[in-house]
């Protein structure tokens, strides 16, 4: 039975990802419209159901979470790539901690986190998929997890009061363009943007209705 899919396209070629009730992985391509799909890879890591999958915005890779306490990082090939039958994950790690799902990768490809059975949402480097933060704060079973968008840098630059300047020449007056001062109203609400905006956001929602929101790395 299916548990988790996930899909890519690029160009004429879509990349259906699944996960099964068995713990398999597998990955099937469509090299062209109307073309039928090939499975080109799979892979058993876990020993219970898929709970869930993602892809890293390098595209060349894809993590997947089980009802056991493995996470997976499997091989996804570039568009040109060639795929041979003896590629196997790229690691499969033992985290000792059942039931993770709601996988998702943060924009940036550095972290990832899982929300656990267990009531933890948890928090690895994409790297090394090492554990970096265990956050804790409801009470019964986590299921989901989403990460805000990392933005650049504002461009945006807040202002700080100007005085504004009279001249007592009048071509001066003309030619000159005159600053106002900005209001204090306006100014703390372009720094509450800016740090809404910067800021690393991490929700996580659990069975008891709530939804938590942190500030990580």
């Amino acid at each position: 039975m299916l548990m988790a899919l996930n899909i890519q396209a690029e160009s004429t070629r879509l990349q259906v990802i699944a996960g099964y009730e068995s713990g398999h992985t597998m990955v099937f391509v469509q090299s062209d419209p109307g073309a039928q799909f090939q499975r080109l890879y799979s892979a058993q890591p876990h020993t219970q159901p898929v709970l869930s999958m993602a892809i890293l915005p390098s595209r060349d890779c894809y993590l997947t979470s089980s009802a056991d306490a493995v996470i997976a990082k499997h091989p996804l090939p570039a568009v040109q790539g060639v795929w041979k039958t003896e590629l196997k994950p790229f690691k499969v790690v033992q985290t000792k901690h059942s039931g993770q799902q709601g996988l998702q990768v943060r924009s940036d490809g550095k972290i990832f986190a899982t929300a656990g059975w267990d009531a933890r949402v948890r928090v690895y480097s994409a790297k090394t998929m090492k554990e970096l933060a265990v956050l804790k704060w409801h009470k019964v079973g986590c299921y989901a997890t989403a990460f805000a968008e990392m933005e650049p840098p504002s461009s945006v630059k807040i202002e700080e009061n100007v005085p504004f300047k009279e001249e007592d020449d009048a071509e001066s007056q003309n030619n000159e363009i005159l600053a106002r001062p900005m209001s204090s109203v306006s100014t703390i609400q372009q720094r509450r943007e800016a740090k809404a905006q910067s800021t690393h956001w991490l929700a996580a929602g659990s069975k008891d209705g709530k939804v938590s929101l942190w500030d990580i790395y």
